[in-house]
């Protein structure tokens, strides 16, 4: 199987910095599914200390990054982007999985999993 996430170099240096600033040097970015939101379910991203037996663990651009067995399938071929605007600058998703999405740009579903909505803020 390859990589399910794919975190590009933009992304990584963000999360680099932020690993910096928040200390976190040495762990791990874990790129998760989470019930919830508009469409039934949300994206999260964060930092882990330790690998946990159901991960998948690999390294992009020198990030170690965890994504759990479970939500692989939901995620593949996502890709974790960085982009800037004239508003500032942000983590975007694009997963091909997704059949719909939420305005506010993190909740979604799949044609196999739907999730359960919540309200969206």
């Amino acid at each position: 199987m390859t990589n399910p996430v794919e975190i590009t170099e933009a992304a990584t240096f963000h999360v680099k910095k932020m690993m910096e600033h928040n200390e976190e040097e040495g762990s791990y970015l874990r790129v998760s599914v989470n019930g919830g939101g508009c469409s039934g379910l949300t994206y999260g991203l964060g930092f882990a200390q330790e690998q946990e037996e159901d991960d998948i663990s690999y390294t992009q651009f020198g990030i170690p990054v965890l994504v759990k067995k479970e939500d692989a399938a939901i995620l593949q071929g996502t890709k974790v982007d960085y982009k800037e605007s004239l508003m500032g600058g942000g983590f975007t998703i694009d997963n091909p999985n997704a059949i719909a999405n939420c305005g506010c740009g993190t909740s979604f579903r799949t044609a196999q999993k739907a999730g359960a909505p919540a309200d969206c803020e």
